[in-house]
Order: C-alpha cells, then structure tokens, then sequence
C-alpha cells in the first residue's frame, strides 16, 4: 500500500484562453478526437484552478454542475436513470458479472477503445454532451498540472471511464452509465432520482430492504455488489491485464461513480476504517478532476498523446489487452 502523500494540493492555472462555445445545436459526434481542431474549445473554466471552478465555474452548457432537476439534457438523462434504477438488482448483476467479467469480448489497445469512444454520448450526464474520448483527456490533463509527481494519477483520469465501450458493444446504457449504488441493501435516498427506486423489485424485498441489507457492519467497499457499470467492469478489466497502477488509483475507477457514498455520506456505516481514511480521500481528490473538467477546453490529444503512451507501457497496459 503507498502512503497518502501530498494530499494538500498546489493548484496550477491552466493560463488564459479565448474560447468558443459550440451551438447548443451542435451534435456531439461533430467533435471526435481523429476530427479535432486543436483551438476548439469548450468553456472558460480554462483560467481558473480546480478550486475556483467548483465554487463558480460552469459546465459545457453554462449551468452549474450536476443540475438534476432542470439540466439540457434532462429528458434523457431522467430516462437513463428511471432504467437504471427499475432494473439493476442483485440478480441483474449477477448476470452481468457472468457476461462480462470473462474478458472474451476481444483484444484491443487502450488507444483504440479511446477512440472508439468517440461515438460515445453519455445519457446520463447533465453536464456534457461531447464524446466521451474528449472527457478522458480533460480529466487526465487536468490532474496532470494539479499532481505533476503522480503519473499513475495522470493515467487514472486517462483510463476512468472506458469501460463505457459496453455500451458500444450491445449493452444499453443504463447498465454502463452513471452514478452507482450497491445492491442487496437499502436504496439511500442521496441517490438521484431516488423515488425512481419503487418500481424495482429489490425494494420491496426484507432480505435487501434493510440497512446492512446482506452484509455484514464495517464490511468494507470489497465487499459489496455495486451496481452494474463501466466502473466496476473497467476495475476488473485492469486486474485480469496486470495493472500495476496502485491501489489508490484503482480504487479511483471503481469507485469514481458512487456519488451517494463519497459525495453523499451515505453507506458510511459498511465502510472499513480503511476505506475511510485512505479510499475515501483519493476517490474525492479524483472526483474534483473527472467532474470539474467538463467545462474545460478539449486538450490537442496529437500533441499530449506519446506521454499518455509511456504511461501506459509503465504500468503494464501497452499493446492488445483482454476486454
């Protein structure tokens, strides 16, 4: 296990950019990373440290972050999660677990499910619609200026979210997209759109309706079912290849969606000492980057590409891998 180093941050500007904002008409797979223009940009968050843009900055459509209730994007992220969270039970799970934890879907570069990933809108998310090949780059670039001594962080921000090539692989998206929860417990009402949760069948079980549900006080994250999705497929993608990013950073990935746990305070109580005292603050410490980046300009991915590729060779993620 690393230590917990340096966990009081020196933010970085990231200088002052002229930006344009895309047409709200515009499609999001206008944009991709084999078509990028490298003066595109985004937002103006460009010019405002990590700390700034939580307190003020915005997202790609102007609004604030996280804008359940009236976002642009509301119709169809209010959908994802009504799918979601009628349908993703322990047994749902369980056959999940036994589609895809096999990694026979075929072998493919990193670098080649980032790209495909430029076909990718998340329906989940209120806070951008650009590809979400584009959105690892702006997470990764931006942890990148904040943590310059922690390459393995750097590809953390690279790697979070493509385990979303499920959804390009059959999957709907419900099953691969947004926040997650566990399953077998009580649904926590810090979930969004929680009252969503009466229509699944799990909810009106004894055996998961309670608070500890089918675990155990202090069991730790381990051991719980999450909800099925691109974080936990992605974690376990990097365990069967023999990732060798530490502990901390694979935690990141896995846990980087459970917004009702590390942002919410809820399911605490199945939490190890563990999770609490060394998890918990690095999945935050991520979560500032991965959520606060959307609004940032688009990186020129040429140009920031042959580091990202060492990064990949040193912690064992090079060439053909099993997905």
């Amino acid at each position: 296990m690393r230590p917990m180093v340096d966990m009081v941050l020196v933010l970085v500007s990231l200088g002052n950019t002229e930006v344009v904002k895309p047409s709200p008409s515009a499609t999001a797979t206008s944009t991709k990373i084999g078509q990028l223009e490298p003066t595109m940009q985004v937002n103006t968050n460009d010019n405002m440290d990590i700390s700034a843009v939580m307190e003020d900055g915005k997202n790609c459509f102007g609004d604030t972050f996280r804008n359940y209730d009236d976002s642009a994007r509301q119709d169809t992220v209010a959908e994802c999660y009504r799918l979601m969270h009628e349908n993703q039970t322990v047994e749902f799970v369980d056959k999940m677990h036994d589609k895809w934890l096999t990694f026979d879907k075929g072998s493919y570069t990193i670098e080649k499910v980032i790209e495909m990933l430029d076909e990718l809108i998340d329906d989940s998310d209120p806070d951008n619609d650009l590809p979400n090949s584009l959105h690892d780059f702006q997470t990764a670039e931006r942890i990148r200026k904040a943590w310059p001594d922690h390459d393995w962080f750097h590809l953390v921000g690279l790697l979070h979210d493509l385990g979303k090539v499920m959804a390009l692989w059959g999957e709907p998206q419900w099953c691969v997209v947004g926040d997650t929860f566990p399953v077998g417990v009580k649904f926590s009402d810090k979930i969004v759109f929680a009252h969503q949760f009466v229509k699944n069948p799990d909810n009106s079980n004894p055996e998961y309706n309670t608070e500890c549900g089918i675990y155990a006080p202090e069991c730790g994250l381990e051991n719980l079912i999450m909800s099925w999705g691109h974080d936990e497929y992605m974690y376990q993608m990097l365990k069967f290849n023999g990732c060798t990013i530490p502990e901390e950073g694979l935690a990141m990935i896995r846990f980087h969606s459970f917004y009702p746990w590390h942002t919410g305070e809820a399911y605490n109580h199945l939490c190890s000492k563990h999770d609490m005292a060394v998890i918990k603050p690095w999945v935050l410490e991520f979560n500032k980057f991965d959520l606060y980046s959307k609004g940032d300009h688009v990186p020129d991915v040429a140009a920031v590409w042959p580091y990202y590729r060492s990064l990949l060779k040193k912690y064992n993620l090079h060439g053909l891998l099993n997905w």
